[in-house]
């Protein structure tokens, strides 16, 4: 698996390089800013990209907005993207096209590089991970909109490990159910969030979309 890395801070880039390369992973590109992440990714060499979200010249958000545009060509290009903060925004941004196999990581959790690891690979298969930080952030807020609102208790813990990455089995392991209830929660999440049948992988990126977003 190939792998562009982008991060402007040269001692932690020069570490994701050397986890990414321990598990496996083949580096095609380690850069530090926003117009050598792009150029990098325009080669098309790249399988994954692991990115900062601010980096120079401004600072901003110009990391995110390079993942944009690549998913923006290539529908479900897989792309980790890490925060030094919870930023709702950036997390829903990323969510936005439906596609799947994107992840939003807190760089703290990057210190445990088996949670990194793990989060990148449910990525490049297609999953949808968001930062345990992010949900308790969506949970510790009243929730206004429907049809958020119709979820039960379980059902917004089901759908907050979701939001993970997390597969139905993982859930049922985590919560101490058997799978056949996992799955019996997320067909009533998908319903009560007004998810027609289609892909199950498709319409969890929707729930969590909608999870974000309420």
């Amino acid at each position: 698996m190939r792998v562009v890395l982008a991060e402007d801070f040269a001692l932690l880039r020069e570490g994701l390089a050397r986890v990414l390369e321990l598990h496996g992973f083949e580096i095609v590109a380690a850069v530090d800013n926003a117009p050598s992440l792009r150029r990098a990714l325009l080669e098309g060499r790249a399988d994954a990209a692991v990115v900062d979200v601010r980096l120079p010249p401004t600072f901003t958000d110009e990391g995110l907005h390079v993942a944009l545009e690549v998913r923006a060509r290539t529908p479900g290009f897989p792309v980790l993207v890490l925060s030094q903060y919870v930023e709702q925004l950036y997390a829903r941004e990323l969510l936005a096209d439906g596609a799947g196999g994107v992840g939003y990581l807190l760089k703290d959790r990057v210190a445990d590089g088996e949670e990194f690891i793990d989060a990148l690979r449910r990525v490049v298969s297609g999953g949808t991970v968001m930062d345990p930080q992010v949900i308790a952030r969506l949970v510790g807020r009243p929730q206004r909109r429907r049809p958020i609102e119709r979820l039960t208790d379980r059902e917004r813990e089901v759908l907050g490990l979701m939001a993970e990455g997390r597969s139905n089995a993982a859930i049922a392991q985590r919560l101490s159910l058997s799978e056949g209830s996992i799955a019996k929660h997320t067909t009533s999440i998908f319903a009560k969030l007004d998810l027609a049948p289609s892909d199950d992988d498709h319409r969890r990126v929707l729930a969590v979309l909608a999870y974000l977003n309420g």
